[in-house]
Parts: C-alpha cells; structure tokens; sequence
C-alpha cells in the first residue's frame, strides 16, 4: 500500500497566514480557500470589505483545482478557447482562475482558492500562500 502527504491544521495556518499577508500586502480584500485533495473546506477567510460572493467562488476555485489535480485557470482557457460543452461538466462550478492545487512529494493533497480581485491576482494570492509550505 502506498502512503502520501496531507495536509496538517498547521500548514492550513501557514499557507492562510502567507495569502492573507500577500493580499494585505497589496490592498485586496479577499476571500481565501483552503481545501483538502477530496475538495473538503478546510479553511475559509474573508478578509474585510471582501464582496459576499467571494465566500461562494474561492471554495469552488479551490474545489475545481484539487479534484482536477490543476489549475482553474486551465478549465477558464479551455472554455474560452471554443471547447463551452466543458462548461457541462460535473461537480466543477469554479472555472476560473485564482484556483491553485497544493503538491507535495508529487502528491496533490489540496488546493487553495482566492476571489475577490481580477483572476490574476487570486492567483498570485493563492500561490504566495502555497510558498508558505516550502519545498
């Protein structure tokens, strides 16, 4: 039987701590996700004067990232580029970017989820937090 790496309460701290420094650093009021490889809710944060729907679509961004072992931002380019019968697919509602997965050990074992600012910076806000973990 194989084994693989989880996630800990601490490294949910870490990782929540390090997007919440990276998006105060910059003035952006968000919503940080933190899910397990199975899409769970682990971690939910919104920081103060973050728009309500954000509470709704960093968990889905997150969600989408884990349970696709990738990047929301794939899905949204995938769609944009022509392929909309992606936009049927099950379970996956946060097809967007600001969705990154956490790998360790080559293992995904969650992802992070960021809304609230343009796409781009959910995303560098989720990988700040996710470069809290090391390597």
């Amino acid at each position: 039987m194989q084994s693989k790496p989880f996630l800990t309460l601490d490294d949910i701290k870490k990782i929540a701590a390090a997007a919440e420094a990276e998006a105060k650093a910059n003035n952006w009021a968000v919503t940080i996700s933190i899910v397990d490889d199975g899409g769970h809710l682990l971690w939910l944060q919104r920081l103060d004067g973050a728009a309500p729907i954000s509470a709704h679509i960093a968990p889905a961004k997150a969600r989408t990232a884990a349970l696709g072992r990738r990047e929301s931002k794939m899905y949204e380019d995938m769609i944009n580029n022509g392929r909309y019968s992606f936009m049927t697919a099950p379970v996956l509602e946060g097809m967007l970017e600001g969705g990154v997965p956490v790998v360790v050990q080559g293992h995904c074992v969650g992802a992070v989820g960021i809304s609230g600012v343009k796409s781009t910076e959910d995303a560098q806000i989720a990988k700040a937090g996710i470069a809290a973990l090391g390597d």
